[in-house]
């Protein structure tokens, strides 16, 4: 107790606090007792320290003393200006003790612990909706007033938030102030710098509750829980489709209306898809990034290599529910299927024999076409079909057909 009090001999009964002064363990005496005997003249806020009915006071003056030697930006409280100093310094004192993300503020830092922990302190009072941030609340209670006070004076499209009207005026001026200091890339939007940082720094801080999975962007994690709940909250209006994601939906609603927004630069096909578009393109550049680890045989697309891995491994987790036969591939399935129901459902447009395999229809139009792709390479003979061609080569090497 001696070196504790040592120059502070006035010490609190309650929890041992020890002071210099008296005054000062006077004002410390109000945090036990509650006692707030400073009043404010104009809105009679209570507190317990005159320094801080002070500060509260340029509130309603509009005072601000402190200023920043840097920008100019005034401030009314020493430690705000503090605060704002880091802006230009770049020092961030307040480090996450999960995934080590630095942060200028200690609030910053509580705000991004809740993305570790999943606490969402602030509810709805109408829907019960909760959200990890205050401000994340007052958007969302806009979606119940439906207030759009801000307008864009280009497109008369209306906005909550004036942020959200400055962020939707970039779209009109290409403005793009935030850049990437390693690569350069600019964007319109801070988030979207803050996003695309992780492509350099690999920091994935929002982590599925359910798996292990960690993802770099909350929406992206948001897109994720879905698969655990099954939800699908975006609904077809012409069919009724429901879908998991957004993105999910518009590429359905091309279906409808038939539209096909990329384009082959080769060939001009068109496709509804992106991921076809880059399928496609493989067919003109004979890239195959997808290698086989046993055989080294190269492929296109993925699912060609994992139909192809089947080979090695000999599964062959498609199985017909009449007889019992697996097969490698689920098409390969729907074609025997067919000799189980009797579909046939591809048509020759000339003669209207119909059959239960494509491939088989391709071989019967070459009847009507005369077309014969298949050639001998030791005579040049020509066959419309590749079963006629290999009994041909027959001949030429004595071959014998094995019977089964």
């Amino acid at each position: 107790m001696e070196d504790h009090t040592r120059g502070k001999p006035y010490s609190c009964q309650v929890c041992d606090s020890a002071f210099s002064q008296r005054d000062y363990l006077k004002m410390h005496m109000r945090t036990h007792t509650g006692e707030k005997p400073y009043s404010c003249h104009i809105c009679m806020s209570a507190f317990s320290q005159k320094s801080s009915l002070n500060i509260h006071l340029r509130t309603h003056t509009g005072e601000k003393p402190y200023y920043c030697h840097v920008c100019m930006s005034a401030f009314s409280q020493n430690g705000d200006l503090k605060k704002h100093m880091r802006t230009h310094t770049k020092e961030k004192p307040f480090s996450c003790q999960v995934c080590g993300t630095a942060f200028s503020m200690r609030f910053s830092l509580k705000q991004h612990m809740r993305t570790h922990t999943g606490e969402k302190p602030f509810s709805c009072h109408i829907c019960r909706s909760a959200f990890s941030q205050t401000g994340h609340l007052k958007r969302h209670m806009l979606t119940h007033t439906g207030k759009k006070p801000f307008y864009c004076h280009i497109c008369g499209s209306a906005f909550p938030l004036d942020s959200s009207l400055k962020a939707h005026m970039r779209t009109h001026t290409g403005e793009k102030p935030f850049s990437c200091q390693i690569c350069g890339s600019v964007f319109s939007m801070n988030h979207s710098l803050k996003n695309h940082m992780r492509t350099h720094t690999g920091e994935k801080p929002f982590c599925c509750h359910v798996c292990p999975s960690v993802f770099s962007r909350s929406g992206a994690l948001q897109n994720h829980i879905r698969i655990h709940t099954g939800e699908k909250p975006y609904t077809c209006q012409v069919c009724g489709s429901a879908f998991t994601f957004n993105s999910s939906l518009k590429n359905h609603m091309r279906k409808h209306t038939g539209e096909k927004p990329y384009d082959c630069r080769f060939c001009g096909s068109t496709f509804t898809e992106i991921f076809n578009l880059k399928k496609h393109i493989r067919t003109h550049t004979g890239e195959k990034p997808y290698s086989c680890q046993v055989c080294g045989s190269a492929f296109s697309e993925n699912s060609t290599l994992k139909n192809h891995m089947r080979t090695h491994t000999g599964e062959k987790p498609f199985s017909c529910q009449v007889c019992g036969y697996a097969f490698a591939q689920n098409s390969t399935l729907k074609n025997h299927m067919r000799t189980h129901t009797g579909e046939k459902p591809y048509s020759c447009v000339v003669c209207k024999s119909a059959f239960s395999q494509k491939s088989h229809l391709k071989n019967h139009m070459r009847a009507h076409t005369g077309e014969k792709p298949f050639h001998c390479h030791i005579c040049g003979s020509t066959f419309s079909d590749l079963c006629n061609l290999k009994s041909h080569i027959r001949t030429h090497t004595s071959e014998k057909p094995i019977c089964l």
